[in-house]
């Protein structure tokens, strides 16, 4: 596999087809915001859309008629409260229904580890005294052939397509982050294609000077996509801070279906690309969400002589 450098609009385009299995990975921070609003703009549908905490480009994404289904471990605006658009998909099928299929934290990884490893299914000791048994029979029990102890078990899970964010990688796709992780590697080794969106593309000498960053190696990378401020509004170590206006705000924009709709109308429809949606941000996002400098002294690798 050699991945190939593309507009984040040309790589939806070729790898996201209407009934993909998708996951847009990142933990509260690299979450893929200007891939779900690409996503959304070319109208794509009936989507299975997975994520270890879907929030607000979830949100975004089902009030837009993208997803028919939902795979997570936990739903909600991080610190703040519901997510109403979901909701409202979710009780009353509005504006069209939403199927849902819900495990802990754990059970999410071990489902992406398992497919990632090539495994028909992940044990682990999780959910006692928990109900999620009762409403999803894919949480099932095993044997261990060892000790006969009873262990819960999750199948793998293979999405058609993987999206994360990160700060940099190279023309060639091995892509490095630092931070906070989520399941990156993991999503990224279990998908069949693997869209890396990066806040910079960087010579390959640049990744081979610090290659312990390298959490995705392009082996594993079909394209490479260049996006500066793609995580607005989480945020990106190192490059901008979360913006936290924007989550509180959130709350009531999808509480309000007709101000949801507007949302989309002037923020994801109504711009062509990242590019325009930080421009029609006037310069906000670098004046407000620009953090301190903060170096990590370097390494030395040493040589070989």
């Amino acid at each position: 596999m050699t991945a190939c450098v593309l507009s984040m609009d040309e790589a939806i385009a070729r790898f996201v087809a209407d009934g993909d299995v998708v996951a847009a990975e990142g933990f509260t921070h690299l979450i893929p915001f200007a891939a779900g609003h690409e996503i959304i703009r070319q109208r794509k549908r009936d989507l299975v859309l997975c994520r270890l905490t879907p929030d607000l480009i979830y949100d975004q994404m089902v009030a837009a008629g993208v997803a028919r289904k939902l795979i997570f471990g936990w739903i909600g605006n991080p610190g703040v409260g519901s997510l109403y658009a979901i909701r409202r998909a979710v009780e009353h099928g509005h504006p069209h229904p939403i199927e849902l299929d819900e495990y802990s934290h754990f059970g999410l990884v071990s489902r992406l580890k398992a497919g990632a490893s090539g495994l028909p299914f992940m044990h682990l000791r999780d959910y006692d005294g928990t109900d999620l048994p009762k409403v999803n029979d894919r949480i099932r029990r095993v044997s261990c052939p060892f000790t006969g102890e009873s262990l819960a078990a999750v199948p793998a899970l293979r999405p058609d397509v993987a999206i994360i964010h990160a700060q940099r990688a190279d023309a060639s796709g091995n892509t490095q982050v630092w931070g906070l992780l989520g399941v990156q590697k993991e999503v990224a080794f279990a998908a069949n294609k693997v869209i890396v969106v990066v806040e910079q593309i960087v010579s390959e000498a640049i990744i081979r000077a610090d290659p312990n960053r390298t959490l995705v190696p392009g082996l594993v990378v079909d394209a490479v996509v260049e996006e500066p401020f793609g995580a607005h509004p989480s945020y990106v170590q190192g490059y901008y801070d979360r913006d936290n206006a924007f989550y509180v705000e959130w709350a009531e924009t999808s509480r309000d279906e007709a101000r949801l709709e507007a949302y989309l109308d002037e923020w994801v429809y109504g711009v062509g690309s990242r590019e325009e949606y930080v421009s029609k941000l006037g310069g906000r996002l670098e004046r407000e969400l620009a953090p301190e400098p903060n170096l990590s002294p370097p390494v030395d690798y040493g040589s070989y002589r």
